[in-house]
């Protein structure tokens, strides 16, 4: 790897730690609110909007060019990707426990190198494949639990949010575009919808500024480092990111309510974020020993 793609990598894996660190606490704050799920998700995304249009004037006016808001038809795919998965989310963070939803959406991960072959044709590893069996082993597990306890339609929510992400994120890395701003525009979509439902259903969020705080920092933050990560690191690698969602989250949601995970969502957790950090080291090591054959090979 040159000089230059070691920067491209390091910048990447900056952009994708900051936004993965920043989505570890959108679950609590939506729940700290304390609203109606058509509530929180107009106001969620209405905040993002206005937080998304007003970095992009600044951008306008100090950047020579800067960065495009839907950059053309990928653009818009990915758009209608991510918002949704804003949609799916929210039905699953009021339908599902909170570490069923954050389990869950890990799955992106392997959704990522699964898609990735189908699409890009980055054949994945024997290694890759045996964390896929794993991973499917172990959401099967919680969504298992999700039906006896009556959390399967959430569970389903969750699923669709983690393949909505990972198809958004492989499309990204195969356009080559700066996606930063798309997923920020593409609440417009949840927010007209949400917005209808709370005319008929009223307004019911008893703590908003929890959720202001949310849309107007958090997910702009999180969202644009996160659609920006592809441009620099493989579609696999950014998925991986959402993984500090799944091992933080809960920690948060347990310290602040005290909401314990159920045994069979705790064993197919465990089975996921095994599987992940096995798969991630054994990537890491691959890596370093193609590194140290390049340079045998091509001595400086």
């Amino acid at each position: 790897m040159s000089a230059a793609d070691d920067s491209q990598h390091a910048r990447g894996l900056l952009l994708s730690t900051i936004g993965g660190m920043a989505l570890t606490i959108d679950i609590p704050l939506i729940r700290l609110a304390d609203g109606e799920p058509w509530s929180i998700l107009m106001m969620r995304c209405g905040t993002t909007l206005i937080a998304a249009a007003i970095l992009w004037l600044v951008m306008r006016r100090t950047m020579r060019e800067p960065p495009p808001l839907i950059p053309g038809r990928s653009g818009a795919v990915v758009a209608f990707l991510y918002a949704l998965s804003a949609v799916t989310f929210i039905a699953a963070v009021y339908n599902t426990a909170t570490a069923n939803l954050v389990f869950i959406l890990a799955f992106n991960t392997m959704f990522a190198a699964l898609l990735s072959w189908l699409f890009l044709k980055e054949r994945p590893g024997r290694a890759t494949l045996i964390a896929m069996a794993a991973m499917l082993a172990g959401v099967l597990i919680i969504v298992g639990d999700g039906v006896s306890s009556g959390h399967f339609f959430g569970d389903l929510m969750a699923l669709s949010s983690a393949l909505c992400i990972a198809l958004a994120i492989v499309i990204t890395r195969a356009s080559g575009k700066n996606m930063g701003f798309t997923p920020l525009v593409a609440v417009v979509l949840p927010f007209v919808v949400a917005a209808g439902m709370v005319s008929q259903t009223g307004y019911h969020v008893a703590v908003p500024w929890w959720i202001v705080l949310d849309g107007f920092i958090i997910m702009p933050l999180s969202f644009f480092c996160l659609a920006s990560g592809p441009r620099y690191l493989s579609a696999p690698e950014v998925a991986m990111f959402y993984l500090l969602e799944t091992v933080l989250a809960p920690v948060w949601v347990w310290l602040i309510f005290a909401e314990v995970p159920s045994t069979q969502s705790m064993i197919g957790g465990t089975i996921l974020i095994v599987s992940l950090i096995a798969h991630s080291l054994w990537q890491l090591h691959q890596g370093r020993r193609r590194r140290a054959a390049a340079l045998v090979r091509h001595p400086v």
